[in-house]
């Protein structure tokens, strides 16, 4: 039986999580990742929502290349006037109504930044400068295959006005919401260094382990990734389980947190927060921060999501993998929903069905970003679509929506958006999407849909089957759109070079009709470009049913049905025959749903 346990203005106590680290356990002739390891600490004057910083990296070059070069991320530089993000907000057809203009108007206290005032390799100074929100590094001394050096930086930072993601002071009155707040490493990786300046999407980072270290004021409650180290000290609830408190004088508390095999680290702040924990029966504890001035309904919403939570987390291990750290945090901020390690900000004012939808789908990154760390940038739609996916499911079962498909808005905006002519593919960069709706609707609807639609192609068990084993794989590593395509392939026995290409390679439609039907002959056509198998369901004069499946040839085989199975569609004959034991009343293609034809006028064909 799970228990709650309310521990008002408290923070999490908890024991380290044992998760391997992932450097060099694949050969580097077949994979290989860089691995760096983060210790920071930060003093935090909340009065001028500045900070400065001090960090030291353990870089290990794990890759077959010495680097001359390193890179790294200041993301909070975009929130200022000019920034390649405030002139894209400003050109862009369709701006982020969160952005918008909101960047030009911020005023000096107001605007984020991240200065670095020293960087030494190895304890020598080293040559380096700021261009926009990325940080080139000129090395003193190449840093050699299979080496690993020590970075030392000093920096000062101003928190932003909350426009996106981080920010202070959100329209929700939480103080700090700390996301990219730190000097962060860019990744390099087959494809080399990933440096795109920061517009507006996603990130990609190194993995390793994190050691931060917060000097705030006292009356701050601190929450976000990572395990807290010193509870004795910061006190906050836990005067009950502690035998004794080591309090500072002073103005400030330090909270001291470690975050194990991560690739990022969030934090939020508030003197006002509450904070929850729920404990799972498996060790898992989840914590809830949220502001005690919230309007009763929310505070209701805010106690009813938790064990809603603990459904999620055990939804995602079963049917994803298992989650292998220790706790995880809901956290009010921010300024919608964003996922961050063992970790959310989402904001607080909802109603019950808003407030668990997106924990639900931000809950769910934890899988498909955080743990398979695929580069947001260049593939979006394999983390915010396999979320998607994974998150609709959940939630129909846990709410007991019965959907027969809880995809369907996604096939709905897809078909959409085609309509209109705005599609784009989803090979686009994350940033040079011409609109937000051609990307929002790329990542998350046809990345859904990816999944969704695979069922139809290769059976529902195979993809089940193929997601777990996508997580052995890749979990604590960096996959790419063909790890998800192998995985899959590998449990379904069947070719999908095809799939991946068509799907998200190009623009090409799927519109496939019944064309006609002469007595018992049934002549299918090709109108789209994509090519698919067929699953066609025939209904006989006589009132009996008949399904059929017409695999296509590329794929080498046909997905498990108890359908008859017809001879193979070769993929540029533009039509197809078969004929049947008995007269034909109606032919209906896809019954399920699940494949994404852009016409479905002509799937069905009653014979007059």
């Amino acid at each position: 039986m799970r228990k709650i346990y309310f521990l008002g203005l408290s923070l999490i106590m908890l024991t380290s999580c044992t998760v391997t680290k992932n450097t060099t356990s694949v050969s580097k002739e077949t994979y290989w990742q860089q691995h760096v390891d983060y210790t920071m600490d930060v003093d935090v004057d909340v009065n001028k929502y500045q900070y400065k910083g001090k960090q030291t990296l353990a870089y290990t070059n794990n890759s077959p290349d010495d680097l001359d070069k390193v890179f790294y991320h200041l993301y909070f530089n975009a929130f200022q006037p000019g920034s390649q993000m405030d002139v894209r907000s400003l050109n862009i057809k369709d701006p982020d109504r969160r952005v918008r203009d909101r960047i030009s108007k911020l005023q000096p206290d107001e605007i984020g930044y991240i200065k670095v005032n020293s960087l030494k390799q190895n304890g020598v100074a080293v040559s380096h400068e700021t261009v926009g929100t990325i940080l080139e590094v000129q090395l003193n001394k190449p840093i050699k295959s299979g080496e690993t050096v020590t970075l030392e930086m000093n920096f000062d930072a101003q928190v932003p006005v909350q426009i996106r993601r981080s920010g202070r002071n959100n329209k929700e009155g939480v103080a700090l919401s700390m996301a990219q707040w730190y000097p962060k490493l860019a990744e390099y990786d087959f494809q080399g260094w990933h440096t795109p300046p920061y517009i507006s999407r996603e990130f990609q980072g190194v993995w390793g382990d994190f050691d931060v270290t917060i000097h705030i004021d006292k009356n701050y409650t601190v929450g976000g990734s990572g395990n807290l180290q010193n509870p004795q000290e910061v006190g906050h609830g836990y005067q009950d389980e502690l035998k004794e408190l080591k309090l500072p004088k002073g103005d400030k508390l330090t909270w001291h947190f470690k975050a194990p095999n991560v690739h990022d680290f969030m934090w939020a702040a508030d003197p006002a927060y509450i904070h929850d924990v729920l404990k799972m029966e498996n060790g898992i504890d989840l914590h809830f921060l949220y502001k005690e001035n919230l309007a009763a309904e929310y505070l209701k919403n805010w106690k009813d999501l938790q064990p809603k939570v603990a459904e999620l987390m055990t939804y995602y291990s079963k049917h994803v993998g298992q989650y292998p750290y220790k706790q995880y945090s809901v956290i009010q901020g921010g300024d919608g929903g964003m996922e961050y390690a063992m970790s959310t900000l989402i904001t607080g004012k909802r109603k019950f069905g808003s407030l668990f939808g997106v924990t639900a789908h931000e809950m769910a990154h934890t899988w498909f970003q955080f743990l398979l760390a695929s580069n947001e940038s260049l593939h979006p739609w394999m983390d915010e679509g396999f979320t998607t996916y994974i998150s609709n499911k959940a939630e129909n079962e846990i709410l007991k929506e019965n959907k027969e498909n809880p995809h369907a808005g996604s096939y709905k905006g897809y078909r959409a958006i085609v309509a209109k002519g705005y599609e784009e593919s989803l090979s686009t960069h994350a940033d040079r999407y011409n609109t937000n709706w051609a990307y929002s609707t790329a990542s998350y609807s046809k990345g859904n849909i990816f999944l969704s639609q695979l069922e139809y192609v290769i059976g529902k068990e195979n993809v089940a089957n193929g997601l777990k084993k996508y997580f052995t794989d890749f979990s604590f590593k960096h996959p790419t759109p063909n790890d998800i395509k192998r995985s899959m392939e590998k449990t379904s026995k069947l070719d999908l070079g095809w799939y991946l290409n068509e799907w998200t390679e190009t623009t090409h439609t799927i519109d496939y009709g019944v064309k006609s039907v002469d007595n018992k002959t049934i002549t299918l056509e090709r109108i789209g470009q994509m090519p698919m198998p067929m699953d066609v369901e025939v209904t006989y004069v006589d009132g009996t049913l008949e399904s059929f499946n017409i695999p296509l040839e590329m794929m080498r085989g046909n997905k498990p049905t108890t359908a008859t199975i017809l001879k193979d569609w070769g993929w540029a004959m533009p039509t197809y025959s078969f004929t049947t034991s008995k007269a034909v009343k109606s032919v209906a293609i896809d019954k399920s749903g699940l494949m994404a034809d852009i016409n479905l006028d002509n799937n069905i064909l009653e014979v007059k």
